[in-house]
């Protein structure tokens, strides 16, 4: 079984707590950096001890730095400092050292003064039973490009130097992965790991405060590990992730992403370069994601009926009521909206900790056995509660701030539970507004969040992301980025706030981490379905007239449809695929809202950013004042006699 691994200073944390982390998120292995053995107050025996009773082999030691190429007596000294290591390796019972190359200021060049040094180090390190591998540093003073390292161990011709490759130090410097593939697999002693944004800076810099986990960045680490493999490499591979936000973030959840990354990366691997043997359990595909089959809030009391009246206004109808649950359904077009009023299970502890909030979202998948199958294999947490009579026992699994992901598909008869499940009632009728399906779901977190949950989604399912933008708050900055499946047929927006004092910030403290801020429904015609929602009650959110002179002055728009959007609020925008028009229900439930867009023709492929400074603005301006905190406004609620 292919070894898995992680070094320490990936994560935050003490030592302890870094071994904990990595040993529950699933690796086999760990890299011991050096700096965080220095920091620990046990010995290395009990080091060694600890890392094994976790489950854990130790994979290697690292980094020595600045040994090839010295000159007398820099040279001797190097040797010396080897030896030190080399003694404290064998007390940790690691056999495997990384030496990355020298950016001393007095080293020499020549591939063969190197080799003649590793050849030297290498008969050291054989008569303790050790080995040694070599790393070109992306800005190293003489060897900064894996194939000068490879000549290196080429030439030193010892068994105990091999290659060591890192992922950021080939593909930042942009050479071409596929030289790898001449390099004999059983020389290249490990690999390691590391994406990264696309970012033009100083490499060490970049490097060392960028890096990120595979598939959170924009490098080609499935083309090097595709060269790594196609080679016969059958040693570990590893994460060494430099990462600010990482070094402040949970060490659990950093570790978690990290193993969901690796394991998607091999999978895609795999599948790329079927010759290469990948020796890793078998799991399905990325699923397809065909829709959104249902949303579910829970909410209860006023604030249940509230949101009620409020679906009304936007035309939805009740059309069933669960058999044994305290769950209505509401329905338009293909759209499904459950309220749930339950007291007890999952629902009820979402209203009791967060109050109105989506606590659940339902995808139609092209097979549900085979998503929770590939989201169980990534690390994914199942979701379970206990069934009444005829109930279906649909897959699930733990999503973002709590909420839950249900899948439902066709072939195994899950998408029937509308008919098992619940039983039709007659409504009073409501004009339908033309609502036909959910363009997209607005998720909200912190900033720190957002590689977390992008990580995610695209390892679960077939979706691509675009570039993250910033959102103008007149309060500070938001961070957006799209998902999407190749069809479009499902979207999430990621929002990462990093004050409390913006919208998103703001709802995340109300809502005390919930996730779902916006849900955006589809239409055909947005001036029929505006004309519509008018006759029923609902209350749009006011624009300025400030916004229409400017769009006048920015497109050549006809007066008649300038004074429409007027008329109804709605918002515009335009890309090179077509127009996009936007119009937004007033906050709610402590900053949710819901939004009616029309993709013109289908093929506006953005989500109306350029409007969200404004659309901001204006709900602020219908929200309560600034610093009146969440539970203030609910004592002020109460009747003197609930006090």
């Amino acid at each position: 079984m292919m070894k898995t691994g992680i070094a320490t200073v990936s994560i935050s944390g003490t030592l302890e707590e870094k071994i904990e982390a990595i040993a529950a998120a699933g690796f086999s292995g760990i890299e011991i950096f050096e700096q965080d053995f220095i920091a620990d107050d046990r010995s290395p025996r009990e080091v060694a001890a600890r890392v094994r009773e976790a489950g854990l082999d130790l994979m290697l030691f690292q980094p020595f730095r600045d040994f090839e190429g010295l000159p007398a007596p820099l040279r001797a000294r190097a040797f010396d400092r080897a030896e030190r290591k080399f003694d404290l390796m064998q007390e940790l019972g690691c056999d495997l050292m990384l030496v990355c190359s020298s950016v001393h200021p007095e080293a020499m060049g020549g591939i063969d003064r190197a080799a003649q040094d590793f050849a030297e180090l290498g008969e050291r390190a054989a008569r303790r039973g050790l080995r040694i591998g070599y790393e070109a540093l992306a800005w190293g003073r003489h060897v900064n490009d894996h194939r000068d390292a490879w000549e290196v161990v080429r030439r030193a011709d010892h068994p105990s130097i091999g290659l060591i490759l890192d992922s950021f130090h080939t593909l930042a410097r942009r050479i071409d992965p596929d030289t790898i593939r001449r390099i004999p697999g059983d020389r290249i002693f490990f690999v390691q790991l590391a994406d990264a944004p696309a970012i033009e800076m100083d490499l060490l810099y970049w490097s060392r405060h960028f890096r990120n986990m595979p598939g959170e960045g924009d490098l080609d680490i499935t083309g090097f590990m595709r060269a790594v493999m196609a080679t016969g490499y059958a040693g570990p591979i590893s994460l060494e992730i430099f990462n600010d936000q990482f070094r402040g973030g949970p060490s659990r959840t950093i570790a978690g992403d990290g193993y969901r990354s690796l394991v998607a990366l091999m999978d895609d691997v795999r599948r790329a370069e079927p010759e290469a043997h990948v020796d890793l359990p078998t799991f399905p595909a990325r699923t397809t994601v065909e829709g959104t089959a249902f949303l579910e809030f829970a909410a209860q009391g006023e604030d249940k009926s509230a949101l009620e009246r409020l679906l009304a206004t936007l035309g939805f109808r009740r059309t069933a009521s669960h058999v044994s649950k305290s769950l209505t359904l509401w329905t338009q077009g293909k759209i499904r909206i459950a309220v749930n009023a339950e007291t007890t299970g999952h629902a009820h502890s979402a209203w009791v900790a967060r109050g109105t909030t989506v606590c659940d979202i339902g995808l139609n998948v092209s097979s549900a056995a085979e998503t929770l199958a590939r989201a169980q294999a990534l690390g994914a947490e199942s979701f379970r509660q206990p069934l009444g009579p005829g109930q279906l026992d649909i897959p699930a699994i733990r999503g973002l701030g709590g909420s839950v992901l249900h899948f439902l598909d066709q072939t195994s008869g899950l998408a029937d539970v509308w008919s098992v499940e619940f039983q039709a009632q007659e409504d009073d009728p409501a004009p339908d507004a033309g609502l036909l399906h959910v363009d997209h779901i607005a998720q909200t977190m912190s900033y720190d969040e957002m590689l977390s949950w992008s990580l995610f989604y695209t390892t679960l399912f077939d979706m691509h992301k675009t570039p993250m933008v910033d959102v103008i708050d007149p309060d500070g900055l938001v961070r957006s980025q799209a998902l999407s499946s190749p069809d479009g047929r499902f979207r999430i927006t990621l929002n990462g706030a990093e004050t409390h004092r913006t919208l998103a910030g703001g709802f995340l403290a109300e809502s005390f981490g919930a996730s779902v801020q916006h849900v955006a429904f589809a239409t055909g015609d947005i001036f029929a379905t505006a004309t519509t929602l008018s006759t029923v009650g609902f209350e749009a959110l006011p624009i300025p007239s400030n916004y229409y002179a400017d769009l006048a002055a920015r497109f050549d728009l006809d007066v008649g449809l300038l004074d429409r959007m007027r008329a109804a609020n709605i918002l515009f925008d335009v890309d090179e695929h077509g127009a996009f028009f936007q119009l937004y229900s007033r906050p709610f439930a402590g900053g949710m809202f819901f939004e009616v867009l029309q993709r013109e023709g289908g093929a506006y492929a953005g989500y109306g950013a350029p409007n969200a400074p404004f659309r901001i603005a204006a709900q602020k301006r219908l929200m309560r004042p600034k610093g009146i905190p969440r539970i203030k406004r609910e004592i002020e609620r109460k009747k003197p006699s609930d006090i």
